[in-house]
């Protein structure tokens, strides 16, 4: 998810299928491939596994991510939640550690850690003392090389993984929407799938399954170390050398092609649900932004579409909340809007509403779709557009005052394909972001041909049921 498109839901930035440059040759001698402004340098270690260095020496903290190029979409029917399931049993041993010594150990050091999987990628993280980067580091190495564990883990770490499905998808009547709407939404594409995955397939997954997923995508040239901190670049890369680039090299499998088709009319689902209101939740087919240089009319597009969907949602008092939750007469409690363009995968942009007292779905639909067409036929004002633009820069450097955000910028870039400095090229781009290009795309892209809809019919609660909180989009990543 990247911080810089703060219009976006965190992990909903998943768009079309960024193009991955083939790697780059070593670099000569101690010289990094890459070099930005901020002062991240990128380096290929002989195995092909590539590290990014992202020196920050505010504090005497570091953090380590470990990126893999692999998520749900790489999974194959029947074997949804795969990439999910391994990303637990990662935690659970090696040829060197007991099942849960990893995090231990890592706490004895001072660190936390976690996990994360989302359709294109997986992560793994700890942020540590920065004199215990080393000791961290040989952690990781070894549970990416040699990760293992006896099949009574696989058994017990697979119903955890089931109750996170109920908690965070089946007992949430938002997520459970969502999940559907994907489902509708993309037919050919891997997108179609959620994450955690469809629970007759986390009923019928075998440990042989996480094993094969894990030998399959689990090598140096499908994953990035990612270090930020006060750390000096040339040691870390000593020791990544020393440490991961002596992990033996694997193949990767060819990755065929999964196109979605075009689509040709609107698609409507619903869902029926104990809830108190109902919900609803407009997908609309979009260009994905490819590349940042050299930009083709449809990244061009793609990026005015981000910046119309700050302008309906990306502040407080922006044209959807004026326009549909306030006043005497308002349709909605809430409504959203935002768009995901980057990603392996295709690209949406949505709008979703919780309709008012008194109002129902259709129209909270009808008045999302009407705010839409306004821009279309009046454009926007050139103050809510400096605004849009003043507030992402302010965010996008206000984010780097996280190493956390720094680390994971850094990492997503790397598996979508982009530069390293992708949040800079991305302001640059949104200077030259006009009124015009913004009511163009507003006019060209919400057709109902591009739509799909789903809606939330609110059923009763059970007597002396409690109102669970909704989740609005559960099915886009999962964390551990």
């Amino acid at each position: 998810m990247k911080h810089a498109l703060l219009f976006c839901t965190v992990l909903a930035c998943f768009g079309a299928l960024a193009q991955t440059p083939a790697p780059s040759a070593p670099g000569d001698g101690d010289a990094p491939l890459v070099t930005t402004a901020s002062g991240a340098q990128e380096f290929r270690l002989a195995n092909g596994m590539q590290l990014i260095v992202q020196p920050d020496h505010r504090a005497p903290t570091a953090i380590q991510m470990l990126w893999v190029r692999t998520g749900s979409m790489d999974e194959v029917n029947g074997a949804t939640g795969v990439a999910h399931a391994l990303e637990h049993m990662m935690f659970k041993g090696s040829d060197k550690l007991a099942p849960g010594e990893f995090s231990r150990r890592v706490a004895q050091l001072g660190g936390q850690e976690n996990a994360f999987t989302t359709r294109d990628y997986t992560g793994y993280y700890q942020q540590i003392p920065a004199n215990r980067l080393k000791d961290v580091m040989q952690l990781e190495a070894d549970r990416f090389a040699h990760n293992q564990w006896p099949d009574e883990e696989f058994r017990k770490e697979i119903e955890v993984v089931k109750e996170e499905r109920r908690m965070r998808t089946e007992d949430q009547p938002r997520a459970a929407l969502m999940e559907q709407l994907n489902a509708a939404t993309f037919i050919a594409s891997p997108y179609h799938h959620p994450v955690v995955g469809w629970m007759s397939d986390l009923e019928s997954l075998q440990p042989d399954d996480v094993r094969q997923f894990y030998r399959t995508w689990y090598t140096p040239a499908n994953a990035a170390l990612v270090i930020a901190g006060d750390v000096d670049p040339r040691q870390v890369r000593a020791w990544a050398e020393q440490i991961y680039g002596q992990l033996p090299a694997r193949a990767l499998p060819e990755r065929k092609p999964q196109v979605e088709p075009e689509q040709k009319g609107m698609r409507r689902i619903s869902l029926k649900a104990p809830a108190e209101q109902a919900y609803v939740a407009l997908a609309f087919r979009i260009p994905a932004m490819k590349k940042l240089k050299d930009m083709a009319p449809s990244d061009k597009d793609a990026f005015s579409l981000v910046v119309l969907s700050a302008v309906l949602s990306g502040y407080d008092g922006a044209r959807l909340d004026r326009a549909l939750t306030q006043g005497p007469d308002r349709v909605a409690d809430s409504a959203s809007a935002y768009a995901s363009i980057f990603g392996r995968g295709p690209a949406l942009f949505m709008l979703t509403g919780v309709p008012a007292k008194g109002k129902d779905a259709a129209d909270v639909e009808a008045a999302l779709r009407a705010e839409v067409a306004r821009v279309a036929k009046e454009g926007v004002s050139p103050a809510e557009l400096a605004r849009v633009k003043a507030q992402w820069s302010a965010s996008t450097i206000y984010a780097r005052d996280s190493l956390q955000g720094q680390a994971s910028d850094l990492g997503s870039n790397w598996v979508q394909g982009l530069p390293l400095d992708a949040d800079d090229q991305l302001l640059a781009l949104l200077k030259d972001v006009t009124t015009d290009d913004v009511q163009s795309v507003a006019a060209r892209f919400f057709g109902d041909d591009q739509l799909t809809v789903g809606t939330l019919v609110p059923q009763p609660l059970a007597a002396g049921a409690k109102p669970r909180a909704s989740a609005a989009g559960g099915a886009d990543g999962a964390l551990r």
